[in-house]
């Protein structure tokens, strides 16, 4: 299997590139590090392509994808966070987070997509957050992204679908990571790197199509979601006094 990731340097994207390090897998590694790509090359027991180029840089990127000629999955990981604070995002900052969170997802599946049509398979992953089913006022800028995301990939999913292509949507609480380790706050139920890979790699084995974890963190959120507005309003609010 032909298995592209984004956003493969380190966290998550490192952490599944060596999960699919199979035999018979032909794993094929985009990130901006080109030192760090090659360094989980050599480390990787399987058939490896590194591409190291800026996912932001929509035209180079579609040329790249354009250049393979198959691939079977693409996981989707490529993302970025600005931090949380209560002050205004500038706005190179918000575009920079909204072309990397979303944008480069669709640069990237628009020459990719006919590729799958044509042959009537593939599976595509996107890496969301649980941080989309709410928007704290601390990562209005983050949340709204990957709620956007969340908008984009079922969309995707019903349009594709009567293609054979599968969508897999994975929506992650907090997990130990180098994105994730820039947070100066209690993060509640962190995850370790290797369990949420873990978890992530069985959601996509079993092509789930949305899957939100861990349940507890999930459950709380949800249940936040269903009160009533003025309700959410005082519980949110009252966590920033």
């Amino acid at each position: 299997m032909k298995i592209l990731i984004t956003g493969a340097s380190s966290g998550i994207g490192a952490a599944l590139a060596h999960r699919y390090a199979k035999d018979g897998n032909h794993l094929i590694l985009l990130s901006r590090d080109k030192n760090r790509l090659q360094d989980l090359q050599r480390s990787l027991s399987c058939k490896t392509d590194i591409i190291d180029i800026d996912i932001c840089d929509f035209e180079l990127l579609q040329k790249r994808i354009k250049e393979i000629d198959s691939i079977d999955m693409v996981i989707l990981n490529a993302g970025i966070s600005i931090g949380h604070s209560l002050e205004i995002t500038p706005f190179d900052d918000f575009k920079k987070l909204y072309d990397t969170n979303l944008l480069s997802y669709h640069a990237l599946l628009e020459p990719l997509l006919p590729k799958f049509k044509e042959k009537k398979s593939g599976t595509i992953v996107f890496i969301s957050s649980l941080a989309s089913l709410i928007t704290m006022p601390s990562s209005v800028a983050y949340s709204s992204s990957k709620r956007a995301l969340n908008a984009y990939a079922e969309g995707i999913r019903y349009k594709y679908k009567p293609h054979g292509i599968n969508v897999v949507n994975i929506l992650p609480g907090f997990i130990d990571t180098p994105l994730t380790q820039k947070n100066d706050f209690s993060m509640p139920f962190l995850m370790s790197l290797e369990e949420g890979s873990k978890r992530i790699e069985k959601a996509i084995e079993k092509r789930k199509r949305i899957y939100a974890f861990p349940l507890r963190f999930y459950l709380i959120i949800k249940t936040l979601g269903l009160l009533p507005q003025f309700l959410r309003e005082r519980i949110v609010n009252s966590l920033y006094k």
